[in-house]
């Protein structure tokens, strides 16, 4: 799994980036953002179209992609989620590379995600608590960007 992220790296985010060390970071956490923003829509077992427009928002947004290249990573992120063995492939690299502001926008999409069904699933909350113990991001700031999500 590991080399189909760094290739989509290698071939997609380093030629858009001039290959800088400083850039590449920023870039390489989008496939490992779309990963954990997809596993919060299938923690209930059901991906519904909503869903799958946050996910798609959310990813243009926060990296400023256009609608192709949100597509290419969301199908690419879908296929590394069939292969990855657990969670922690995707929150290293998150908290690797991300400052905890930028830490807080993923948890922050993750529950809109979650909440864009209106319906406060009870596996993904558990889900979004592990993401935040994974990347260390306080109970106090997933409660905060639970209630913004949830428009409390």
């Amino acid at each position: 799994m590991i080399k189909g992220i760094q290739q989509f790296f290698n071939t997609h985010i380093q030629s858009v980036s001039g290959g800088t060390k400083q850039a590449v970071p920023e870039r390489a956490l989008q496939l490992a953002t779309a990963a954990l923003l997809l596993e919060v829509a299938r923690a209930d077992f059901h991906v519904a179209e909503d869903e799958r427009r946050a996910i798609n928002g959310a990813i243009q947004q926060m990296f400023e992609l256009s609608t192709v290249e949100t597509a290419e990573l969301v199908a690419l992120a879908e296929s590394e989620m069939e292969n990855a063995t657990c969670l922690f492939e995707f929150t290293r690299l998150v908290n690797d590379h991300f400052d905890y502001q930028e830490k807080l926008k993923v948890v922050e999409n993750l529950w809109r995600v979650a909440l864009v069904d209106l319906d406060k699933d009870k596996y993904e909350e558990h889900l979004i608590r592990r993401v935040c113990d994974l990347i260390y991001v306080t109970h106090q700031d997933f409660v905060r960007l639970r209630a913004r999500a949830s428009g409390e």
